[in-house]
């Protein structure tokens, strides 16, 4: 008498980690606010404040890059324990930001150089960084099923595309309250998304 084994297939090894992005909404969130909004209060002829013109952009490349740093690192751990193929979808996640980036740097370059505006830079770098990083996001909520990444990458771009048409203190203004908002109110919105994603918070 034979009996017939069925195979059942293996459980899964590893779930997919969440990444928490808490650390990094919240420095994001004060570069645009604190570089932004102080580049709109010291802007034009007529300032609200007046500050040195290398302090707003010392706060914002600050903020920048610890907000760089800490998503990065928050990333790599939740690689960790990952199969192959979610490490590499992971991996080519990360490598969009110096594309992105990259690609912002030689369109803004050329622009300046073929209106001879070296005005347009100061326009284009903070509108089109915040696009290119709601773009970004808009990939990673949809590549990690992160519904408040992907809505607050919606709003950046959105944001971005519109606060091009004010210029001047307007545009800075509007990156620091609309932009830099909306990173702290994800960053106090993420530890929601996390508990109910059964992560630790």
């Amino acid at each position: 008498m034979s009996t017939t084994t069925i195979a059942t297939p293996a459980a899964p090894t590893t779930a997919p980690q969440e990444v928490d992005n808490r650390s990094a909404y919240v420095a994001f969130g004060l570069a645009y606010v604190l570089g932004h909004g102080g580049a709109a209060l010291s802007h034009g002829a007529d300032p609200v404040l007046s500050l040195p013109g290398w302090l707003p952009t010392a706060f914002l490349a600050t903020g920048l890059a610890a907000g760089s740093v800490l998503s990065t690192v928050a990333a790599v751990r939740a690689k960790k324990g990952l199969g192959k193929p979610e490490s590499t979808t992971a991996s080519l996640l990360g490598a969009i930001w110096v594309t992105g980036f990259a690609a912002l740097f030689l369109l803004i370059t050329a622009l300046a150089d073929l209106t001879g505006s070296a005005d347009l830079q100061s326009v284009l770098w903070p509108t089109g960084s915040a696009l290119v990083v709601g773009l970004i996001y808009l990939a990673e909520g949809s590549a990690r099923r992160n519904a408040l990444h992907y809505a607050l990458g919606t709003w950046l771009a959105l944001v971005a595309g519109a606060a091009i048409f004010l210029g001047g203190s307007g545009l800075f203004g509007v990156l620091a309250v609309a932009g830099g908002g909306a990173y702290l109110v994800a960053a106090v919105l993420e530890r929601r998304r996390l508990v109910g994603a059964g992560a630790p918070a």
